[in-house]
């Protein structure tokens, strides 16, 4: 998402740090191409052209010119203007005592039935009872689409069969749900393929005899500059209280979100970030603005993480790594965690600093090669997979390698990573916050050639081993071992 936006928008404050001195013209000529970057990200020119000028104001002060890292200034400078322009945003849904009623609206293509049924179950997961109501009497596929994620969410789905008045049909669900005791009812109302005055007339006649709490517009986050437009048409009409922007897992340049505000006066609140039915998340300007200056959004990530992950899993991981202790087993139970927050690029674009991982990620199968890993550990013995440095000899390989469908060389590769990253889960667990982050930083560095592995961390002695020191030095390794192997059986 945005990766062209960040592109350009780097190379634009690089043109600034790199100049010795700044000076009233070539600060112009880094802010002509932040303008440039907005405008190729299909940003609103009216959006553009009040944007800089509030940059510009700032940023061609006297204060920032003669800082001692006017570059930086600058960027700290965009942030503040992007987080403005995209928000404030309230958050709140505003659920009221009884029934609340949310209106759905927007054109077809847009997402629409899918985002209801993504609500759906956000506000279920909030401890209500949505009910969703099939009013999108146009299209009879929308109403099935509907009652089919209603039954995958456990969500009831009210529908008319044959009914021809979606008015009544709102109506008559609302009622439905003072019976049922549901707490929220949300409308899937009609689409278009384009705005028109018979739709907007029957959204008039749902909104003034149904009197929704709030209006939500669904966008199609990849149409651009149409996507402003379909808003400020709805909106016009309707009064929105806010926009969903879907799809902005994909190919999405940024333009929407940054003109919907501006233009319409109507906040982005929510984003959905993928086709899963919990891929629907609230919208936080700063967050954005970190993410489209390259800057990760590692808030976003931990909530994700608080959410999807096996907590009394991953406590138990921690305490065993506290003691120590680091194997396959946790290796693997640590991969299919991640996965459940989604693509490993996805989850790069919300680290800091990971910029350029992502990239590198893009041009390989990451999917492919974790299933990879999984059929090679799957191979392994407990015992290899507890201590494979220890247990995994030559012939062990091979026999692992043919058991997995792989080349014994991933083997091997598999054993040299797992024994980098089990060195620095267990240093890790015994750190502060501030020592993670450090060490997370020397990851990053490594990571940063594509060729590279982790290594294991070695401890200096000063000086270079004679071959009967390091003999020597095996030795006591291995009497050490025996005498460790003894103590875990008494």
């Amino acid at each position: 998402m945005f990766e062209s936006l960040q592109e350009n928008l780097a190379g634009a404050f690089k043109t600034l740090r790199g100049k010795s001195k700044l000076t009233d013209s070539n600060m112009r000529d880094g802010l002509a191409l932040v303008q440039k970057a907005l405008l190729e990200a299909d940003v609103s020119y009216p959006v553009v052209k009040d944007f800089i000028a509030k940059v510009s104001d700032e940023a061609l002060g006297e204060r920032v010119l003669s800082s001692l890292d006017p570059g930086q200034q600058v960027v700290g400078i965009v942030h503040r203007e992007l987080i403005d322009l995209m928000g404030p945003v309230d958050h709140s849904l505003h659920l009221k005592p009884g029934v609340t009623v949310l209106m759905m609206c927007g054109l077809q293509g847009s997402g629409k039935t899918t985002t209801t049924g993504k609500l759906g179950r956000l506000i279920k997961e909030r401890g209500k009872k949505p009910l969703l109501v099939a009013a999108d009497l146009q299209r009879p596929a929308a109403i099935e689409q509907l009652h089919v994620i209603g039954q995958q969410l456990g969500i009831e789905v009210y529908s008319q069969p044959g009914a021809k008045d979606p008015v009544a049909v709102c109506q008559a669900a609302v009622a439905q749900a003072k019976k049922n005791s549901n707490d929220v009812v949300i409308l899937d109302t009609a689409g278009r393929l384009h705005i028109d005055e018979e739709l907007m007339e029957q959204l008039r006649q749902i909104d003034r005899r149904v009197e929704p709490e709030q209006v939500y517009l669904v966008v199609d986050g990849m149409t651009g500059q149409d996507a402003v437009n379909s808003a400020k048409a709805f909106n016009d009409a309707l009064e929105l209280d806010g926009v969903i922007l879907t799809k902005l897992d994909g190919d999405a340049r940024g333009g929407a979100v940054l003109s919907v505000k501006h233009v319409t006066g109507v906040p982005v609140k929510f984003i959905g970030t993928g086709e899963h039915l919990d891929a629907l998340q609230e919208f936080h300007p700063d967050r954005m603005a970190q993410r489209i200056l390259g800057m990760g959004d590692i808030l976003t990530l931990v909530e994700q993480a608080q959410q999807k992950f096996d907590q009394d899993e991953m406590a138990k991981q921690e305490e065993r790594m506290r003691k120590g202790e680091f194997t396959l087993d946790d290796f693997r139970s640590m991969m299919s965690q991640t996965k459940k927050l989604g693509p490993l690029n996805k989850i790069m674009s919300l680290i800091p600093g990971m910029g350029g991982m992502q990239q590198m990620m893009d041009s390989v199968d990451a999917e492919g090669g974790m299933k990879r890993l999984g059929g090679i550990i799957d191979s392994m013995t407990p015992a290899e997979r507890r201590n494979p440095s220890k247990h995994i000899d030559q012939s062990r390989r091979r026999r692992i390698a043919a058991g997995a469908g792989v080349e014994a060389k991933e083997v091997s590769d598999l054993v040299k990573q797992f024994d980098g990253m089990a060195d620095m889960m267990r240093r890790m667990a015994s750190m502060g916050m501030g020592d993670r982050m450090r060490m997370v930083k020397e990851l990053q560095g490594q990571m940063s050639n594509p060729n590279a592995t982790l290594q294991k961390s070695k401890v200096g002695t000063g000086k270079r081993l004679s071959s009967d020191e390091r003999a020597k030095l095996r030795k006591q390794r291995e009497k050490e071992a025996r005498r460790k192997k003894r103590d875990g059986r008494k």
